[in-house]
């Protein structure tokens, strides 16, 4: 059974006529009759009994109309729901993005994107950067923000910026006086750090141990809100990316630019496999609207 069967069958039931039916639907009689055969064919008997004179519905063709309607009015509606989904005049996506990015620089793209198209519906999942891979990997959002997985398997990771790594001191520190500041010097001080498997910690390390350097580490936490606060009460220092400068003052400590070495690491979009158009538009707007964020 077929949309094209069903559709010559209620036009011809509609009409109680071929010839009728034949001009709404813009078929020839041959087509339309053989359209009407096929349909009795799959079904396994008469709709329609026809003579010179008239045209009748059998009693299995009476009950076939209303199931008919509805079946082509399910199917008309699907289709137009797809057709907007593709059109981008309807949908729904999910994207997963780091704090630091989602309430920073996601906005901007988010405002241009809902300019463009104001009926698809974006849910923001702010998580750490594990999370960010870990909702992409497991296909719960098309679309994460996150530094490049030392591992991307079958990610792919389309960079956007890079992003250096800066000091976090107590406001009232000696050291927040100094227009930027080496790893050598702040590392002489109690440093605060993310708690492992936080890929930021194990970075730092292993740049660091490249250096010959280690932390020395007199607190952890898993979160950088707690890292800011213990830093602006005193009881360390520590170092974040860039994109987390904002939330860091905003906790009160200062941010100073770090070198010797300069410790950086690629932002960017990670997405599995084949995403929907909506998922392909907001990439596109991402990359066209997201400026590299200034060194400090």
């Amino acid at each position: 059974m077929t949309v094209k069967q069903l559709r010559a069958f209620l036009a011809v039931a509609r009409t109680l006529s071929f010839t009728q039916a034949c001009e709404h639907l813009h078929l020839s009689q041959p087509a339309l009759s053989l359209a009407i055969k096929g349909l009795e064919e799959s079904l396994g008997g008469r709709l329609l009994t026809r003579s010179t004179r008239s045209v009748r519905l059998t009693p299995e063709g009476e009950s076939l109309v209303p199931l008919a309607k509805q079946l082509l009015a399910e199917w008309d509606n699907t289709e137009e729901l797809m057709r907007q989904r593709f059109t981008l005049q309807m949908g729904r996506l999910g994207v997963a993005a780091m704090p630091s990015f989602a309430g920073n620089l996601l906005p901007p793209a988010l405002m241009a994107f809902r300019s463009r198209y104001p009926r698809i519906n974006v849910t923001v999942h702010d998580v750490i950067n594990e999370q960010v891979i870990e909702m992409v990997r497991n296909r719960q959002v098309e679309l994460g923000i996150a530094f490049e997985p030392e591992a991307s398997g079958s990610l792919a990771f389309t960079p956007l910026f890079r992003d250096r790594f800066v000091a976090v001191v107590p406001p009232e520190s000696l050291l927040a006086s100094h227009p930027r500041l080496s790893w050598a010097t702040l590392l002489t001080r109690d440093f605060i750090a993310l708690q492992r498997p936080s890929m930021v910690r194990r970075l730092l390390e292993q740049q660091l141990s490249a250096e010959g350097m280690r932390l020395p580490t007199a607190f952890e936490s898993h979160q950088l809100a707690t890292v800011g606060r213990m830093v602006a009460s005193g009881l360390g220092v520590s170092a974040v990316p860039s994109l987390c400068r904002r939330q860091m003052e905003e906790l009160g400590a200062r941010c100073l630019p770090l070198e010797g070495p300069v410790i950086e690491r690629a932002v960017g979009i990670l997405v599995q496999g084949e995403l929907s158009t909506a998922a392909l538009a907001l990439r596109e707007v991402i990359l066209d609207t997201l400026g590299t964020p200034s060194e400090p």
